[in-house]
């Protein structure tokens, strides 16, 4: 595949990651947490099996792989149901904004406790520098209480943890495809939330539902999950980690521009301004060069 139509490829891949914010916020109107769960998953299973036949990965995973992809599929009903419930509260901008920057902060720190290692000079003015971002997209300066612990902040703050835990059990599973951990990932958490949350009849009830309910769950699933996760671990295969990650920093961005756009959400100072703090804390501790944020 030629290179510069994967990179178009990955920047829509951000795009969607960061409009699936945008597509949760529609569905509240619709469903509740589970049922969007269910049917984002679920139609991400059913569209996964033909990427992976076409790739011909072997769909084979060992007992150690089944335990993790168990304990990673918690982690992400937990994720999924408070980034639901954030976005159900509070704005759509704001959480897209804030987990997204604040999940590789998280878990730069999770996983210098964990191994016990020294955080350098520079990497320690990054952290300040995303605290200071986050601390400001909360609204902390106004020191009104009541804001900087609403219920969306809250729900949101507990999110950015969450998905730090689903990428450090993950990586332990060394022997699996990460498309193939994915597709397990989806089907268990699927599985899961089927036999405890959920009533077999939102199926019904979902065709029921006008065509901006199934553009949404389709961009939510298809795009956003199936597709866009799909390209990006064949991103990380072909050209890198380090290339492919830096594209992340889009996904802030587009999510604070089409939450504007379709949503009419403002994009407040405090927001913007957190925002270029955390990308920047991100792009210190992750060692990228400028040329990657542009795909050369």
């Amino acid at each position: 595949m030629n290179k510069k139509f994967f990179y178009f490829l990955l920047i829509l891949s951000m795009i969607f990651w960061g409009a699936s914010w945008i597509n949760v916020k529609i569905l509240t109107e619709y469903i509740n947490e589970y049922e969007v769960i269910f049917l984002r998953l679920g139609l991400s299973v059913i569209t996964m099996i033909p990427i992976l036949l076409y790739l011909k990965l072997d769909f084979k995973i060992n007992l150690k792989a089944i335990f993790l992809i168990t304990l990673a599929s918690l982690s992400l009903i937990l994720y999924s149901i408070f980034f639901f419930i954030g976005v159900e509260h509070g704005t759509a901008g704001l959480g897209g904004a804030l987990v997204t920057t604040l999940i590789p902060i998280n878990t730069f720190v999770i996983l210098a406790l964990l191994y016990k290692k020294t955080i350098s000079l520079k990497h320690s003015f990054a952290l300040t520098l995303g605290a200071f971002g986050v601390l400001t997209m909360l609204n902390i300066w106004q020191f009104d209480i009541n804001e900087i612990f609403s219920t969306q902040n809250i729900y949101f703050l507990i999110a950015s943890l969450l998905w730090p835990m689903l990428t450090i059990i993950s990586s332990k599973s060394t022997n699996t495809n990460p498309l193939v951990f994915t597709f397990y990932l989806y089907l268990i958490s699927t599985l899961i939330v089927y036999v405890f949350f959920i009533d077999i009849q939102i199926i019904e009830k979902s065709f029921s539902f006008n065509w901006i309910f199934w553009v949404n769950i389709f961009s939510l699933s298809v795009l956003a999950t199936t597709f866009a996760t799909s390209i990006y671990f064949i991103g990380i295969e072909k050209l890198g980690t380090k290339k492919v990650s830096s594209f992340i920093f889009l996904v802030p961005v587009s999510a604070l521009v089409l939450s504007a756009l379709f949503l009419g959400e403002k994009i407040s100072f405090n927001t913007l301004l957190g925002t270029v703090c955390t990308i920047t804390a991100i792009y210190i501790l992750n060692d990228l060069k400028p040329k990657y944020l542009f795909g050369k």
